[in-house]
């Protein structure tokens, strides 16, 4: 029979400790900190295996979790000496979320619960405290509703707000005991109007409508829209964790709180965090009330005039340092904990790694190895690839002019320009527009988690650097400014007032995480400069890599970009991109819309320079690397006229009539071009293309090699399904060389391969082997073809499939391993059959995807290939693959 329910407390835990895969990543660690002595509130974990049972059963519960709940409440009562629901010294506990993985506010919590019309008056009679007592209620009141009834929360913050004003009040802390009560009715009477019975006075039905809520939070949009961006998969499920209720609103001996070992924004070895006197743990990271900091050095830093924790509770702030100290020796990472302080006495409610910046990451773990508490093994693999982006990018330029409105936190990092969205939907929607939008918020919840991935930066009027907004931006790379007093945003007027100036959605600001600045306008950037713990990281990842890291790239800029990122190499050159360049265009469409070879190649005249200028710029910066050319691939409707001033300028060119222009073009209409006339098939079909391609290379090669530069052409033909096409073309191409090297009086080495982009070319690679030197994967179009899924429409569905379980993840993302994986590897393993010396990569977009790098470690491809911003990503994912295959 499954055992669902594991306690915890009183100096000891059930078996499972540790085990975050069956108790979920709170759960394992508050068994963990329970067995190691620490102060933790007694409770239970329901485990994660109900949480798919749970939804296996329709969303009920199986008749044998009832007497171990049962056992863990009698587990709860026998330590705090308490009774659940009890009119006399009753028991309240907490209901929270807790998955394998931390989803920060994506899940739901219920605090206080087991308050009712008697219980409350015994909890009062208990504490000796009235005013205490009546505000726990209020608070349960609230968050079960919004939790577990589903009622809008600002119902009863309305009703709180109009509460205060009433009474002339600013701070919720104003409220007497007597306003307490007379707010808890009305918030009782808006929980009778919205739902039509009463609010529920049943402790044990408010217990099992509260588990009930924390496991169905598992799959609301928001917890489905974050792992999805995180790569969470969803039949993970959460536990529940039920626990002892400690109380930070007892007075002023009493508070709450949430540290960090490390600063998450920089990663400087000092204490990070913020606390609030007399609150409750969502009043912190909710940005309700401004927190004040933890350290009197964090305090002095900012500037601020209330006293630190270590000024105004200095015993307690000391055994917390001593805590800090034993959790990030024991965990050997930075962690993040949540505190309560109830009447002078130190509980812990939880650690967890923490969620940080991707430059704070790095520090963390460079400093952590050079101080012998993890290897530079251990290092390189905690870094996210994914993270690096964030450094990868331009920050403000500290000489441009800034015209700043507001300073606010400088909660994450980085700098971002955009337009102002003041919704979630708004962001999202501007953004799929293509727009760079900044999302404003008063203060955000993570019913916005879509608007905050899909805004360039988050700026918020309310909130410290712990809450939701902050924890949450830094986690995703999104530069972030919280707590910016001074901004008055209105959502219904969707706008934004600061110092006698408004600001309307759609105009733009710029904002900078790192100092706090909110700006009007956009200002502008400087490029990254990678050294430091960068570097440093990335020189330990290099040792390990044992895949190679090529960049696509068609410009020199480009090229330059990717050889400062540590490229080795281009593994795809498109050279369709350069026939899209406005001087050249008009003599690609002179060479399509011609009526014989003769015409054709009088075109092909006019572009072959230009094509060896193109390549004789790209050798040079890429002097000693190998560079990979693909011959042109798109259908040559593509390149055609779009409207009837082009027309007339390609008449104007050709000596064409229009009308004549436009049947030309009718006729290269295809119906599916991707499937169509392309790739290799031009090349069949007009070989002078691909000839006049070919010299080029040759030429530019020939004459960057005269300048005593290392030149390495590899020349890629695409869309290959059968060793004939391959063995025509490559024909081709060394008549074309062989004629270079005799006009010239010089020769080079070079390759000729093919793109593996179809599943019949995966089939016959033994064949096709016999005539390449090497393959490249083109991993797109092979998805696309073996899916039979276009990568252009698959977004109306794809999200819906994964989200169902029916595909893993987006396929055009993360390689299909288990079909176009399985190609992969049997095109590379019939490949070698034929050609042991056959050299293997991939080109498409995976190769820039961690978890797409360790399936080509695995199939033992020789390098990958991506953007040059990805080129840092693919160099440690590939590290950190080697690393995991040694294990």
């Amino acid at each position: 029979m499954a055992n669902w329910v594991y306690k915890f407390g009183g100096g000891k835990a059930d078996g499972g400790t540790g085990d975050k895969n069956l108790l979920g990543g709170k759960g394992a660690n508050l068994a963990e900190m329970a067995g190691i002595g620490l102060p933790v509130p007694p409770g239970f974990t329901i485990t994660t295996e109900m949480c798919t049972r749970f939804y296996e059963l329709g969303e009920t519960f199986p008749d044998d979790l009832t007497p171990e709940v049962e056992a863990g409440l009698d587990h709860i009562e026998t330590i705090t000496e308490k009774r659940f629901g009890a009119p006399e010294n009753p028991l309240l506990v907490s209901v929270r979320s807790g998955a394998r993985a931390s989803m920060p506010g994506m899940m739901d919590t219920v605090l206080n619960l087991g308050l009712n019309d008697a219980t409350v008056e015994g909890l009062a009679r208990a504490a000796g405290d009235e005013r205490f007592a009546w505000d726990s209620y209020r608070r349960f009141i609230q968050m079960y509703s919004d939790v577990v009834l589903g009622l809008d929360h600002y119902l009863f913050e309305d009703a709180l707000e109009i509460a205060k004003e009433d009474k002339g009040y600013a701070l919720d802390t104003e409220l007497t005991a007597e306003d307490l009560k007379a707010l808890v009715r009305r918030y009782q009477e808006i929980v009778a109007e919205a739902q039509g019975d009463p609010f529920p006075q049943d402790p044990q039905q408010q217990l099992w409508g509260g588990i009930r809520a924390v496991f169905a939070s598992w799959n609301t949009e928001r917890a489905k829209v974050y792992r999805r961006l995180n790569d969470i998969p969803h039949d993970w499920g959460t536990a529940v964790n039920v626990q002892a209720m400690v109380f930070g609103n007892m007075g002023d001996r009493s508070a709450t709180g949430v540290a960090f070992t490390r600063d998450p924004s920089t990663g400087e070895n000092a204490t990070y965090g913020e606390f609030l006197i007399n609150a409750q743990g969502e009043d912190v990271v909710a940005g309700i009330r401004t927190p004040q900091y933890l350290t009197k050095a964090g305090k002095d830093a900012a500037g601020a005039d209330k006293p630190s924790m270590e000024e105004a509770m200095p015993e307690v702030y000391g055994e917390l340092a001593k805590v800090f100290d034993l959790l990030e020796s024991h965990y050997r990472d930075m962690q993040d904990i949540e505190f309560t302080v109830e009447e002078g006495t130190l509980w812990l409610l939880q650690t967890r790694t923490g969620k940080r910046t991707a430059s704070a990451a790095l520090k963390i773990a460079v400093d952590m190895a050079a101080d012998g508490i993890i290897s530079e093994e251990e290092a390189v693999c905690r870094i996210d690839p994914k993270a690096l982006d964030q450094l990868l990018h331009p920050t403000l330029d500290p000489d441009a002019k800034r015209d700043v409105i507001a300073t606010g936190l400088p909660a994450s990092p980085g700098a971002a320009a955009g337009v102002i969205a003041f919704t979630a939907d708004e962001a999202e929607r501007r953004a799929s527009l293509g727009e760079d939008v900044l999302l404003v918020r008063i203060e955000t919840s993570p019913e916005d988690i879509h608007g905050m991935h899909a805004a360039t930066g988050i700026l918020t009027a309310r909130g410290g650097m712990t809450s939701h907004a902050a924890v949450v931006a830094r986690g995703m790379g999104r530069p972030c400014v919280s707590g910016a007093g001074t901004l008055q945003v209105d959502r219904d007027a969707k706008t934004m007032t600061v110092g006698g100036r408004t600001f309307k959605e759609g105009e733009l600001l710029t904002i900078d995480g790192g100092t706090g600045e909110v700006m009007a306008g956009e200002v502008a950037t400087v490029q990254p400069k990678l050294a430091g713990d960068f570097a440093t990281l990335m020189g330990w990842a290099d040792a390990h890599r044992r895949m190679k890291v090529r960049t696509n790239a068609e410009t020199p800029a480009e090229c330059r970009t990717a050889r400062e990122f540590g490229a080795e190499g281009i593994g795809l050159c498109r050279t369709e991109h350069m026939f899209f360049d406005a001087g050249r265009i008009t003599s690609v469409r002179e060479m399509i819309l011609a009526e014989d070879e003769k015409g054709r190649r009088a075109a092909l005249e006019k572009l072959r320079p230009e094509q060896r200028g193109d390549f004789e710029q790209i050798f040079r910066v890429m002097a000693g690397l190998p560079v990979t050319i693909r011959l042109l691939d798109p259908p040559l409707h593509e390149f055609m006229p779009q409207d009837d001033a082009d027309f007339a300028e390609v008449a104007s060119a050709s000596g064409l009539a229009v009308d004549k222009l436009k049947r030309r073009a009718a006729e290269l209409h295809e119906f599916n071009p991707m499937l169509g006339h392309r790739g290799c098939r031009l090349g069949i079909t007009y070989p002078e293309i691909y000839e006049m391609q070919a010299r080029a290379i040759f030429e530019a090669a020939l004459t960057v090699s005269a300048e005593d530069e290392a030149v390495l052409p590899e020349i890629m033909v695409p869309l290959v399904m059968s060793p004939g096409e391959l063995a025509t073309i490559r024909k081709l191409i060394e008549k074309a060389a062989e004629e270079v090297f005799a006009e010239m009086g010089s020769r080079i080495d070079y390759l000729v391969g093919t793109m593996i982009e179809l599943p019949r070319a995966a089939l016959r690679a033994n064949d096709i082997a016999s005539h390449a030197e090497f393959f490249s994967f083109g991993t797109n179009d092979l998805t696309q073809t073996t899916l039979g899924i276009s990568r252009d429409d698959a977004g109306r569905f794809l999200g819906q499939y994964v989200d169902k379980g029916l595909l893993p993840r987006d396929p055009f993302v993360s390689i299909d391993e288990a079909g176009v994986g399985e190609l992969v590897e049997l095109a590379a393993e019939r490949g070698r059959a034929t050609n042991p010396d056959i050299k293997l990569g991939i080109c498409g977009e995976h190769g820039g995807d961690p978890a797409s790098i360790a399936f080509c470690e695995k199939t033992g491809l020789a390098y990958v290939s991506c953007s040059p911003y990805r080129v840092p990503i693919a160099r440690l994912a590939a590290a950190q693959a080697a690393l995991r295959a040694q294990r």
